[in-house]
């Protein structure tokens, strides 16, 4: 398999390094707006760089990144640059006549009247506008194929083919207990991202109601995460997987909630307070006469990147889906979770705990994509795949998930 991957940020980087142990990639291009993060992440591979090089790109240039795609003569277009150019990188690669793969999908856009009781424009929307496209062409987008969505949504399907019959609610449940060494706020994500979704209407799927908005932060429950980290507040937040899991898995109830803590909580308030967290530019004074700059950019700037946080990080991180239903005409309740050590994976990777784990899954399934264990054509989340394959393959990557009875 021959993949264009862009971005080469915390993500990407932690992406060419698993990617880098598996014998399925024949080559890996590495490209990135500032060639030398693409170079970098090629460099640290040392002495496994050989099927993996650099290039410039811009992610907003379809045509350009078309044209690359052509050049390399590459299979699939792996997409881990943050949601603002999840559109052209996707007709990109629908262009070029190769197969997609995102880790987050298009932006949603709330209700213009009535935001937090309705969905306007929803996560996704655009992509699954175009999976007849896809389907027509023989062609695969495999969308959210992250942790969370991604890892989170093949749990869904794991527990609707071999745990459940019926089942009531599949709620989504990310916690952990990392600390930054020297620094009061220090998000170990994307800040651009971080805003997006939790500043948005959250969305909750029902069946009786079909989907629909709450406030930011709504429903907070105190959720009591596994390997150590404990209890930790969650509330909704707007999430891939309350779009995903409906399409393909039959639920009464699917929600998505984040343990981000009462301080985090609060600055967040605070930055959308201010109007720091509005993606349009406003003119500030420069040196050389007034620049437009867009406040949540700054926002980003100005905190640090979080692939450089590793040695600093303490802690673990937990992402998983807690379901609830019946089996066997008894009930029951589990959480299938995925629990990532930040001293294990700067230790075996070099890469931060939340990078990693998101960039794992990803590989998972374009190997799974390369062997044949994983086909299918349109715009696809994961769980329209069978779950026991990628499962076992990401228990082979020594990354290993757990099933809690609660």
């Amino acid at each position: 398999m021959r993949v264009l991957l862009v971005g080469a940020g915390g993500v990407g980087t932690a992406i060419t390094r698993i990617a880098a142990r598996r014998p399925f990639l024949d080559l890996m291009v590495v490209a990135d707006y500032d060639p030398a993060r693409a170079e970098a992440a090629v460099a640290a591979l040392g002495d496994a760089s050989d099927r993996f090089l650099a290039e410039r790109v811009d992610a907003g240039d379809e045509a350009g990144v078309a044209r690359l795609l052509a050049r390399h003569g590459c299979d699939v277009l792996l997409n881990a640059t943050d949601p603002r150019f999840v559109m052209p990188l996707f007709r990109a690669a629908r262009a070029a006549g190769v197969g997609y793969v995102d880790m987050a999908m298009s932006l949603s856009r709330p209700h213009p009247e009535q935001p937090y009781e309705k969905c306007g424009v929803m996560l996704g929307d655009e992509q699954f506008a175009l999976s007849a496209e896809w389907e027509k062409e023989g062609a695969l987008a495999l969308v959210g194929m992250g942790v969370e969505p991604g890892l989170s949504d093949v749990f869904a399907r794991h527990a609707a083919d071999e745990l459940f019959d019926t089942i009531d609610e599949i709620g989504v449940r990310d916690g952990a207990n990392l600390t930054v060494d020297g620094y009061d706020f220090a998000p170990s994500f994307s800040i651009w991202t971080t805003i997006e979704e939790c500043l948005n209407p959250p969305v909750v799927y029902e069946e009786e109601r079909g989907w629909f908005t709450t406030e930011p932060f709504s429903e907070p429950e105190v959720f009591d995460f596994p390997a150590g980290i404990g209890p930790v507040e969650c509330v909704n937040v707007e999430h891939e997987e309350v779009l995903l899991v409906p399409r393909w898995v039959g639920a009464r109830r699917v929600t998505f909630k984040y343990g981000l803590g009462a301080e985090f909580i609060e600055t967040l308030k605070t930055l959308h307070r201010l109007g720091l967290d509005r993606t349009s530019p406003v003119t500030v004074p420069g040196p050389d006469g007034p620049v437009a700059v867009s406040p949540r950019d700054v926002v980003a700037a100005c905190l640090p990147d979080p692939a450089t946080l590793g040695d600093r990080m303490r802690g673990k991180t937990c992402a998983g889906t807690w379901v609830r239903g019946t089996k066997d005409g008894a009930p029951r309740e589990v959480y299938l979770y995925h629990v990532v050590d930040n001293e294990w994976s700067m230790a075996e990777y070099g890469c931060q705990a939340v990078v990693w784990q998101t960039a794992v899954n990803p590989v998972v399934a374009l190997e799974l994509l390369a062997t044949g264990a994983w086909s299918g054509t349109g715009v696809l989340g994961p769980e329209a795949f069978p779950a026991r394959p990628f499962l076992d393959l990401l228990t082979a990557y020594e990354s290993p998930w757990g099933l809690r009875e609660q």
